[in-house]
């Protein structure tokens, strides 16, 4: 039996997963990955100890499932796109990881946009800066780090750095890094001019050379196998960006569906043949199947909004012995059901950890009253989180005129029930997910037995990795109370836009 082995790096969880050559997941690990704060709107990781995690990772998943590492044909990594991972000409992480989720370079985004630099930027990429970007962030590091900057051997996504630890093979694969603000997507390679624009020129020589998903693009070294316990040369393909693997396991091979994937960020894209117009949506990249352009819109506004109220407003549900249910998350969805959609609950802006309408605007509950309570609170959020999805999928569907067949959703709210329901009834499109727990490693392994020869092409490996859970059909009777939610919610976006710079000043203070 053939085994293959995909690795997700998520912005706050790690995990690994073995799949058979049919799909099926044998075994699934997880480990915390720690997030630095230094200062509000910074999001960073240690390098080494996120190495030294997904080492020890990789040998607990090795040793649980009982594999021989010999039988493991192949593996491949995925992880959040954007951020920054730095490797410095003294042989060591220059500085920390930055997560998606950072905002630092708000500031200079927003300079570039006053000076025209972003519309000459879009003719290029097809894709708007943001904060978050490693152009955006570099740009940071040059005014405010000079030393590290001068010390930049090779510029990283996530994924690509956790290659480059396993391999010793410095590579930059086409998904990420064609989201990342380098290539012009017309080329399909790095391009002079965007640097030239960006004032990064320098750096041209740190951009690893280009490769593909289903590429091999090293094999495991010596110290990496002693460290993880997989075999010394076993083949390690390009991997690809997290929103394109978790579209692979959800089967979304063509642009019949939409992909939403409700993690730390709203992701919600679909495939189209050419780039979708730079006006109406945030961002092109370039998929793992060549003929198909990833059409994107996305900010970090999602599911792990839910993650912090349980740690910060509900930790004593947490605790051991004050929930019957299998897990806190069973109780958040008892309590979500517990009240009907017409009920009032306040109005959550799921703005935590960054926004999808203004580079300043933070989380809130607005319309809180004596009569709310915890179940309140955490419908709050459901619904909070499900609208912005729905907000970045009416920008989609300007797009494009072939009409949806489904939404496949992945992420931590596809193995909800009721949020599942809750996105078919707020879209009033069907919602299909994926039988597997771990989508993005899923994605990760497909990749892998691509590039190990055991499938021919992702079409084929798709074909028979992937099984979908039976479609959740909207609830037509919900559609009018979500709708005039909806509007709500946009209205207190719209109301409250006026005020996040003064909190950003208070903030800076």
């Amino acid at each position: 039996m053939n085994y293959f082995l995909g690795i997700d790096n998520g912005g706050t969880t790690t995990k690994a997963a073995l799949y058979t050559s049919i799909g099926q997941e044998l075994c699934v690990e997880s480990i915390e990955t720690r997030m630095l704060t230094p200062q509000p709107g910074f999001s960073e990781r240690d390098l080494d100890e996120m190495w030294d995690a997904i080492c020890g990772l990789i040998r607990v998943l090795i040793g649980k499932s009982g594999v021989n590492p010999g039988h493991i044909k192949g593996i491949a990594v995925c992880g959040h796109g954007k951020g920054l991972y730095l490797w410095g000409k003294d042989g060591k992480p220059a500085r920390n990881g930055i997560i998606s989720t950072d905002n630092r370079a708000w500031e200079i985004v927003e300079k570039w946009k006053r000076e025209g630099v972003e519309a000459q930027v879009l003719k290029i990429s097809k894709q708007h800066i943001l904060a978050c970007q490693p152009v955006a962030l570099l740009a940071w590091i040059k005014e405010n780090e000079p030393a590290t900057y001068q010390n930049i051997k090779w510029i990283f996504e996530c994924k690509d750095y956790v290659r480059f630890r396993l391999t010793g093979n410095a590579m930059a694969e086409l998904t990420d890094y064609s989201g990342a603000n380098f290539l012009n997507l017309s080329t399909r390679n790095y391009d002079m001019q965007l640097l030239q624009l960006f004032g990064l020129t320098e750096l041209a020589t740190a951009l690893p050379p280009l490769c593909t998903s289903t590429q091999v693009c090293g094999n495991i070294t010596a110290e990496s196998a002693a460290l993880t316990g997989l075999l010394e040369g076993t083949p390690v393909a390009g991997g690809m960006f997290d929103i394109d693997a978790c579209a692979l396991a959800v089967g979304v091979t063509n642009p019949s569906h939409i992909c939403m994937i409700a993690g730390t960020w709203s992701i919600n894209e679909y495939l189209r043949r050419e780039p979708a117009p730079t006006d109406k949506v945030l961002m092109n990249s370039l998929f793992c199947q060549p003929e198909y352009y990833l059409v994107e819109e996305s900010s970090p506004t999602s599911a792990s909004n839910l993650e912090w109220l349980i740690r910060t407003i509900l930790p004593e549900v947490s605790a051991d012995g004050f929930l019957e249910e299998s897990s806190i998350y069973d109780s958040m969805n008892k309590w979500v059901a517990s009240l009907p959609p017409q009920e009032f609950c306040p109005v959550f802006l799921p703005f935590l950890m960054g926004s999808n309408v203004h580079p300043n605007a933070l989380g809130c509950f607005v319309g809180l009253s004596n009569y709310h309570t915890r179940q309140h609170l955490v419908r709050s959020v459901f619904e909070g989180v499900t609208f912005s999805h729905r907000y970045h999928l009416e920008k989609l569907l300007a797009t494009r005129e072939q009409p949806i067949e489904s939404i496949r959703l992945a992420g931590g709210a596809a193995k909800s029930g009721t949020w599942v329901q809750m996105f078919a009834d707020v879209m009033q499109i069907p919602v299909e997910a994926a039988v597997v727990n771990e989508t993005g490693a899923l994605g990760c392994a497909i990749a892998a037995a691509v590039a190990t020869g055991e499938y021919a092409d992702i079409q084929s490996a798709v074909n028979s990795m992937c099984t979908l859970k039976p479609a959740v059909k909207p609830n037509p009777a919900n559609a009018g109370i979500y709708n005039r939610k909806y509007k709500l919610y946009l209205n207190v976006i719209v109301s409250l836009d006026k005020v996040w710079d003064d909190v950003q000043r208070l903030i800076d203070k």
